[in-house]
């Protein structure tokens, strides 16, 4: 896909069709798209007034709102004017110009647009398989043609192109007609049967079309050579860019001549598969065995639930007989229970517990097992629960006790590795074998210390203490489950007996 500039700006010539005077706009513009299929391209204001104003829908339009309405049009480009010199013989006339007002041509392609649109529910679409048979005649002329005048060459470019598209528009919409939303709901009426066999025959028919001639048109499209492409893509194009036109943006050769090429690869991937990519015409084949599968599954399901409702018939018949022959109402509710018991019982899962495992226990015999349901809305809400505040003030100081004693242990423990207030490592891993708490602790007072920039930190009873390292000296720390190899840090406390 190429983006460009022309792409991306905005379309004036369909702001018409919806602003707050479009009641206005466009009967105007339909007044004109008429008047130029007749073959009358100018037009006066008064003309365009004495049209609208004598419809009833424009009740008090003026004169001033018709000259209004044309200049906005013409501002949009949907109108071009000229002006009307005729009839002039003083100054002020001049002066007090009138014009003459044209559609644009892309104010013509529009109003087509529109008027397509406003058709649609109207149109029938088809799929035209005599479109393939004429297509396969004229690829099949395609090494023959090359050799034809330049006028040849051109007519049987454009009828290719036009049987073409014509093809591909007409099945696209015959498609979007099958797989719309009202042609399923219709597909599952019992009228519906009525037209199946010939819906089915008709779709058939065209896949008999495609499939008889998918492979001469590869073939012929596989033979040509890229030269002779080459050569009817430029004559064409030479041709369509000698047609004389007058307007503004004519388009140069090398843009007319990447149109056509874009045009002919449509037509070659349409029908050969090219780079591992599977050809269109194999997807429409597939795409309308999908359609004939679908429609045959709901013209069966039609008449197996008419077969059905045929089949109840009969058994109620029967079953009313079998009630006739009843001798009491003692034997009717006998065969009632048979026939209208519990159509569909309802089966309860739950993690009941029951007395006994004896599989002849009646569920009579059971203890009833509560189920507390919730209504399905979205209005209903689960009542909260207020919980009163419990006083815990008893654990709390229980575990601030457990706190205390645990560090009292600790300290008494360590006191004794404290020497002139410091604790040196490498003493203690020559004269100690450490328990693991107080390894613990102690290495808990270095990751703490390494923790800051000054390396000093707080014991838990409030001491201060820092960290010293001689450089590159390491020691060995023994404890009873195994050795510590670490730096040889010396821990200082800063007061003179720690307590």
């Amino acid at each position: 896909m190429n983006i460009t500039e022309e792409l991306t700006m905005p379309l004036k010539e369909v702001n018409y069709l919806n602003v707050d005077n479009t009641k206005r706009y466009r009967p105007i513009l339909r007044f004109f798209y008429i008047n130029h299929e007749q073959m009358k391209y100018w037009l006066n204001a008064e003309d365009v007034y004495d049209e609208i104003s004598k419809h009833p829908f424009f009740g008090g339009y003026t004169m001033d709102q018709c000259l209004s309405d044309l200049n906005a049009l013409v501002n949009w480009g949907n109108l071009s004017t000229i002006q009307d010199t005729r009839n002039i013989s003083t100054i002020e006339e001049f002066k007090n110009r009138k014009f003459r007002y044209q559609m644009t041509e892309r104010a013509i392609a529009v109003e087509r647009m529109v008027i397509h649109l406003e058709n649609l529910s109207v149109e029938s679409a088809s799929l035209e398989p005599n479109l393939i048979e004429r297509i396969k005649r004229y690829l099949v002329d395609i090494c023959l043609i090359k050799d034809a005048n330049e006028d040849e060459i051109y007519s049987w470019w454009r009828d290719l192109n036009h049987d073409f598209l014509r093809l591909n528009q007409n099945y696209q919409d015959y498609m979007l007609m099958l797989n719309s939303a009202k042609a399923d709901e219709l597909m599952k009426a019992k009228e519906f049967l009525v037209y199946k066999d010939n819906l089915v025959g008709y779709l058939r028919d065209f896949i008999v079309v495609l499939q008889k001639n998918i492979t001469p048109i590869e073939q012929k499209l596989k033979e040509v050579s890229e030269s002779d492409i080459a050569h009817i893509i430029d004559v064409v194009t030479k041709h369509e860019f000698d047609i004389p036109k007058l307007n503004d943006n004519e388009v140069d050769i090398d843009t007319l001549r990447g149109a056509n090429s874009s045009k002919f690869n449509n037509i070659y991937t349409w029908f050969v598969s090219k780079k591992g990519n599977e050809a269109e015409i194999n997807r429409v084949l597939d795409a309308t065995n999908d359609v004939i599968r679908r429609i045959t599954r709901y013209a069966n399901r039609i008449s197996e639930n008419i077969n059905i409702s045929t089949n109840r018939r009969k058994e109620y018949r029967h079953i009313a007989d079998l009630f006739m022959q009843c001798e009491d109402i003692k034997d009717a509710h006998i065969l009632s229970s048979y026939v209208f018991g519990i159509k569909e019982s309802m089966h309860l899962k739950g993690r009941m517990l029951r007395e006994s495992d004896s599989i002849n226990q009646s569920v009579y015999d059971e203890q009833p097992f509560y189920v507390e349901l919730e209504p399905r809305v979205r209005t209903y809400k689960t009542k909260a629960h207020r919980n009163k505040i419990i006083d815990r003030s008893k654990e709390k100081e229980e575990i601030r006790r457990k706190n205390l004693e645990r560090i009292n242990n600790e300290r008494k423990m360590i006191d004794k590795y404290i020497n002139n207030d410091k604790v040196e490592l490498s003493k203690l891993a020559a004269s100690f074998t450490l328990e693991p708490n107080v390894r613990d602790v102690i290495l808990t007072w270095i990751s703490k210390a390494l923790e800051r920039s000054n390396k000093s930190a707080v014991t838990e009873d409030g001491v201060m203490y820092h960290l010293e390292l001689k450089d590159g000296e390491r020691c060995m720390l023994k404890s009873t489950d195994g050795v510590l190899d670490m730096p040889a840090y010396t821990i200082v406390f800063d007061r003179e007996v720690v307590s």
